[in-house]
């Protein structure tokens, strides 16, 4: 059990290293990449199941594929001329919207028509709750040249997280709009969008950074304008915890360690209420049209879904997702309080060693393989389970991939473990079986099974192989001198000696009581003679020391056969040289028996 436990103990320090060693690889970035795509899976899966329904206070006006024409074809040109947003922000209000957003830019004046922009900028002065939208980017001064924006749009932050720097949203140019809008109105916000690496957006920043200040995005003003007239909470301050939380009033929104906010998301597109912009432009001009919607106390959010307009991405929702979508999905979280919060890497840590050991425990004590797979997996589909409900009622993103890693290196691992305890167990068995508990020899049947086996190798391949068997001469003598413990202590060490002494591949063994054997594989009769007589030699030269810390000298007489000379079996080569044993001792002990 001790062992099995070290066993572990050495688990839980791979996995560690292994973590720090992903983290300093690009490896990570191919995990997280994976990682990604199994939140994508489980929001699919959410969606499928309605786990989340869209508030219904959101609308968007949509420019979509038929509003577009219907533009074409009435106003000759794109982008429409800015009077009709004015006539429509008009037509909003006095059906008193909670807020009218632009997810459009409007950039540049247009040359042909100047008091056009002049309309939506009056508009927008009129009314407080219409906010429009600008970018940041990273163009050279070359190209187009920094605009300073006016200091009212700018926000305070304090950042007390470790893990956020905002350096991923920090930009070095402005597509500024409007000078006469960003002049009128503070409801300006940045509609900057975060990206993966592999093109899927999953969240958005909460504010970038530009010329050294702090811009909030659209969706961010958007949304806590939609608080403060519906909760009352009017949130002037933005502070970043140390725990990586967006302090928003009684909200907290977590933020990746870019400063962006984790998207949870409701359904694919078309998933909130779209009025085609060609009808409430027909609703205006009192044309015919079925538009009977109302927009009281609604969020209204302009933007394009027709595919040529450009504005489309791709979120875990689905391939094709306009972006003014992705907006209102945006806000959707801030009003619901439904923002991703992503668990982190100290868990990712604690859960995968946590299934490792389970995962090692099972594999330790089920014997069938099988079985052990299945519980394996079974664990596994367990977590991912839990994973899946974690996100789905806590909005909380627990990892998959680091945790699978742990348990497939638990599992190999505690295979590997568990195959060299029980090749180690059966090697101390198979020792126990073969090996002489006092003189740690080879004991009698493994003697007997090892003769066979030379006598059939050296027929099969007509070579010779010898036999040596030695006795301690009057033993029973020694014993009945000194004692039994003192006639141990001889037996195991003049069994030291005849290892010491011989080739590797030579085998010895104890015969029984005071005799002892040594097979020599491939060794005519003169090299087991030259062995012989070189042992008798140390052996009646060495110091015995006994348990008693007396000390005495003792002797020992050998006989020597040799296949096929002496014997074509084991017994005729036993029986030859246990006679020449007897020889050595009728003729004076302390010598090898020859004849």
């Amino acid at each position: 059990m001790l062992k099995k436990i070290l066993y572990l103990i050495g688990l839980i320090l791979i996995l560690s290293l292994l973590f720090w060693g992903f983290k300093k690889t690009n490896l990570n970035s191919f995990i997280d990449i994976v990682e990604s795509r199994t939140f994508d899976l489980r929001q699919t899966v959410m969606i499928n199941a309605n786990a989340k329904k869209v508030n219904d206070d959101i609308v968007i006006v949509a420019i979509d594929d038929a509003s577009y024409e219907y533009i074409l074809d009435n106003y000759g040109e794109w982008p429409l001329t800015r009077d009709i947003y004015a006539q429509m922000i008009e037509y909003l209000e006095q059906q008193q919207p909670k807020i009218i957003a632009f997810d459009l830019m409007f950039v540049k004046s247009l040359k042909s028509k100047p008091n056009a922009d002049k309309a939506l900028v009056e508009a927008m002065k009129k009314y407080p709750n219409v906010y429009t939208a600008m970018n940041f980017d990273n163009q050279p001064e070359e190209l187009r040249k920094p605009v300073k924006l006016p200091d009212t749009l700018a926000i305070q932050v304090e950042n007390h997280s470790d893990d956020i720097n905002f350096d991923d949203i920090t930009f070095s140019n402005c597509r500024a709009i409007l000078s006469d809008i960003l002049n009128s109105t503070s409801n300006v916000g940045i509609i900057n969008v975060s990206r993966a690496d592999d093109g899927i957006l999953r969240k958005m920043p909460m504010f970038a950074r530009y010329q050294n200040k702090f811009y909030p995005h659209l969706g961010l003003k958007v949304g806590l304008d939609y608080l403060k007239t519906v909760e009352g909470q009017d949130i002037k301050s933005y502070v970043v915890d140390k725990n990586s939380n967006l302090i928003l009033g009684d909200r907290k929104v977590y933020l990746d360690k870019d400063g962006s906010a984790i998207l949870n998301w409701y359904g694919p597109s078309g998933t909130y209420t779209h009025i085609p912009m060609y009808k409430l432009i027909k609703k205006i001009k009192g044309e015919p049209t079925d538009l009977n919607y109302s927009f009281k106390n609604k969020i209204i959010y302009f933007g394009t879904t027709a595919a040529s307009l450009f504005d489309i991405k791709t979120v875990p929702a689905g391939k094709i997702y306009p972006g003014v979508e992705v907006q209102a999905t945006y806000v959707n979280n801030l009003i619901d309080n439904n923002f991703i919060t992503k668990a982190g890497k100290h868990v990712t840590v604690i859960v995968s060693i946590i299934l490792a050991l389970i995962t090692a425990l099972l594999v330790m004590q089920i014997s069938s393989a099988i079985i052990a797979s299945t519980s394996t997996v079974a664990i596994y589909m367990a977590y991912v389970i839990f994973s899946y409900y974690a996100m789905k009622l806590s909005n909380i993103w627990i990892e998959l991939i680091y945790p699978l890693l742990a348990v497939i290196l638990a599992f190999i691992t505690s295979l590997i473990v568990k195959y060299l305890i029980k090749s180690r167990d059966f090697e101390q068995q198979y020792k126990l079986a073969t090996t002489d508990g006092l003189t740690d020899l080879y004991n009698h049947r493994y003697f007997q099974d090892q003769m066979k086996m030379n006598v059939e190798h050296s027929k099969r391949y007509e070579t010779n192989f010898s036999l040596i068997i030695i006795d301690i001469d009057f033993f029973k003598k020694f014993n009945d001198t000194y004692g039994h413990q003192s006639g141990d202590a001889v037996l195991r060490q003049v069994a030291q000696i005849l290892k010491r002494n011989v080739r590797a591949t030579d085998v010895v063994c104890r015969y029984g009581g005071e005799e002892m054997s040594i097979i020599l594989p491939n060794a005519g009769k003169d090299e087991a003679i030259t062995t012989a007589e070189k042992i008798c030699t140390i052996v009646s030269q060495k110091i015995f020391k006994l348990n008693n810390d007396k000390e005495t000298h003792v002797t020992i007489s050998l006989g020597v056969s040799t296949y096929p000379f002496d014997g074509e079996t084991p017994s005729e080569l036993i029986e030859a040289a246990d006679k020449r044993l007897y020889n050595a001792k009728n003729n004076g002990r302390n010598q090898v028996g020859k004849n």
